[in-house]
């Protein structure tokens, strides 16, 4: 053999075991995979990925990339940093940022296992109350408790409710009701003591909740205007305070307004006149007590005028309603000068 042949097969030799290792670093680990022989440079690399089990969600740079089996799956992108995000079988998320490098491998593989149960302790164990949030006064509040107690021993239910005006009416271990009659715009509150029995502090649990009791609507009486007369006769007045009287005696809590009105051109004093005439009236005549009487000077209208008012108990007064300004007035034999 020549000097020369024996150079070539050395040089091939170290080529080969070149080869070999570098095929072995691309299956361990993330490497080059140029073709050598087309000696043209990578512009890309590759991410691949399995997992144990497959079926996990993949996600790279933000974008799904279908799931994960448990060969190698291949993802060619640019080079640069990118992150791969994997489901787990536990809901959490796996993420890791890889740099990739142009005609590189990076390999990721996942081995999944869930961790065993942790041993359930029957203490501390939690206690919950529903309730609604509101209530109408009068309804029959009920307060639940739910408890996830794990335990063999009977739990021990101790129940309170604030304020002390407030009336338990039933009362079977997990569940009780309260009367919210007369707790009308106050809260209610419930507290539950739960216990198994072993005097273990860490076996001992409370749990509170609250409704708040709304007040019944009050739907006001509003006074209401029961006749009014404009230039009518004294005679005519008659009539309409007679019908105003039967309805003053069919509800003795109510009582009587009588607003009156002096014309444009009446003489002065003309709706103080009318009102004290009014109400002579009803107490001479039809026998109304005086006390249930109110008359009001209402100022001016265009004429004169005299409202009838039926105001019940706790509603609120009418009040006047005057169309013409005291000094647009001018009383019958008046001079004709304004008045101030």
């Amino acid at each position: 053999m020549s000097k020369a042949t024996f150079s070539r097969r050395r040089a091939y030799a170290k080529f080969a075991l070149a080869a070999l290792l570098a095929l072995t670093f691309c299956m361990a680990h993330p490497a080059s995979s140029v073709y050598a022989k087309k000696r043209k440079v990578a512009k890309y690399g590759s991410i691949k990925i399995l997992s144990t089990p497959g079926g996990l969600s993949i996600e790279i740079d933000g974008r799904p990339e279908g799931e994960t089996t448990t060969d190698y799956r291949s993802f060619d992108r640019d080079p640069g940093v990118h992150t791969v995000v994997i489901t787990l079988p536990d809901g959490q998320r796996w993420t890791r940022e890889i740099n990739l490098e142009a005609g590189r491998i990076k390999c990721v593989a996942i081995n999944y296992r869930s961790s065993p149960p942790i041993a359930k302790s029957p203490c501390p164990y939690p206690v919950s109350l529903s309730v609604d949030a509101e209530v109408d006064e009068g309804d029959v509040i009920t307060f639940s408790a739910d408890t996830a107690y794990s335990g063999s021993a009977l739990l021990n239910y101790t129940w309170t409710v604030s304020p002390n005006s407030a009336k338990i009416l039933t009362n079977v271990e997990n569940k009780i009701t309260v009367d919210s009659t007369g707790l009308g715009g106050q809260r209610v509150t419930a507290t539950l003591v739960v216990d198994d029995g072993s005097g273990d502090p860490i076996c001992r649990q409370t749990a509170q909740a609250y409704t708040f009791v709304r007040p019944p609507e009050r739907h006001e009486n509003p006074s209401r205007q029961f006749d009014v007369c404009c230039s009518c006769s004294f005679d005519d007045q008659k009539a309409r305070l007679d019908n105003l009287a039967v309805e003053l005696q069919n509800d003795p809590t109510t009582t009587t307004y009588v607003i009156a009105y002096g014309g444009r051109t009446s003489r002065i004093g003309q709706a103080d006149l009318l009102g004290s005439r009014a109400r002579d009236y009803l107490v001479t005549q039809r026998g109304i007590d005086q006390s249930r009487i109110v008359t009001l000077n209402g100022g001016f209208r265009e004429e004169d005028c005299v409202e009838l008012w039926i105001i019940p108990r706790g509603a609120t007064p009418p009040r006047p309603t005057p169309t013409v300004q005291a000094g647009d007035v001018r009383p019958a034999g008046s001079s004709g000068r304004r008045r101030r």
